[in-house]
């Protein structure tokens, strides 16, 4: 007969590794600063290279140009010859897409290549603006079509495609809009139906579907991965609006909230492990939070004691786990990527 020895562990040793199995994930912070000249900055996006794209400019009312932050620096990619301009996402190849006042005050998306910011058109109506892009350039966002609505659309091989809408009549238009897109070519996003109601969506392979919602009346979709799982911001039925995750299954989950009182959260960011970022807000109060381990979290209580930050916004995480943002620091909103210890 066999027998089995019995691993005994020292008190304190036991006691530590529990400690740190139990222990909830940390990050240290960085101010990703400014662009020369500037006071403030907010990230939108974090690609799997530590790259981040964002905006800088004196205020968030004045948003002078668009930024790439890499090896430490913070590079200013400028605008299509206006006053502003805004990163919104970046791909694994570097590439940012985003939104910028050309010289003529109109609002234009654009794909960066190598410095430059490139027009990359519209669907008839002459204004666009660019929200994602994936690792195969394809990018997504809204823009004005020649009947006056604004739709949702995918830029792919050179051509700005309409998606459609869940039904929208023009005069509710304004909300349609693509936000997401996934390396697999599914984009989410938000529209309104045919009775004005808006809720987010999924489409794949030509098909708009409607993502439903935690109860209440209306959705919006935000983020979506490689995997398929969408987050973004759904109503209750009580009347509140909570960030949630929808599997492929088509199942959506609420992700609650945390310290029993911010009653809108904002799911903003996914990545391929389904960890969410975003935004809660209750009043005038707004915390970022990471849902990780089937628990939300705000992310303020995540980083050393005493760093001088209170994290506002989590806009965006990457595959290891980076996540970026707008955070108040010393008196001034600037951008900051934290990276988990």
């Amino acid at each position: 007969m066999k027998t089995f020895r019995v691993l005994r562990l020292p008190c304190w040793l036991f006691l530590s590794l529990v400690s740190s199995f139990c222990a909830a994930q940390t990050y240290t912070v960085t101010d990703l600063g400014t662009v020369s000249g500037m006071d403030y900055s907010v990230a939108r996006a974090i690609n799997i290279v530590h790259q981040v794209t964002g905006a800088s400019g004196k205020s968030n009312a004045n948003l002078a140009g668009v930024f790439l932050y890499s090896n430490g620096a913070m590079t200013n990619l400028g605008t299509l010859g206006g006053s502003s301009g805004v990163g919104n996402g970046i791909n694994a190849s570097g590439q940012v897409a985003g939104y910028s006042q050309n010289a003529q005050g109109t609002y234009r998306a654009f794909v960066s290549n190598g410095g430059t910011l490139v027009d990359i058109g519209d669907l008839g109506g002459g204004s666009a603006v660019a929200y994602a892009i994936n690792d195969l350039g394809q990018v997504v966002g809204s823009a004005v079509t020649s009947g006056h609505a604004n739709h949702p659309f995918l830029y792919s091989n050179g051509q700005m495609i309409d998606l459609g809408t869940l039904g929208s009549p023009d005069g509710n238009s304004w909300w349609n809009s693509a936000q997401g897109i996934n390396n697999k070519g599914a984009v989410t996003g938000t529209s309104y139906d045919a009775d004005g109601n808006f809720f987010g969506f999924v489409w794949s392979n030509g098909t708009m579907t409607k993502l439903g919602t935690l109860g209440g009346p209306w959705s919006q979709g935000y983020a979506i991965n490689n995997k398929g799982k969408i987050t973004g911001l759904a109503y209750t039925a009580d009347g509140n609006a909570h960030a949630f995750i929808r599997n492929l299954r088509g199942t959506m989950k609420d992700l609650g909230t945390f310290a029993g009182k911010f009653s809108t959260v904002w799911g903003l960011g996914i990545n391929d492990s389904g960890v969410v970022v975003g935004q809660s807000t209750f009043q005038d109060t707004y915390h970022a939070f990471v849902y990780s381990g089937r628990k939300i979290k705000d992310l303020n209580t995540l980083i050393p004691p005493g760093s001088g930050w209170e994290l506002i916004e989590a806009a965006s995480i990457n595959n290891a786990g980076e996540i970026v943002g707008l955070g108040m620091h010393h008196g001034l909103e600037h951008a900051y990527l934290l990276t988990p210890q």
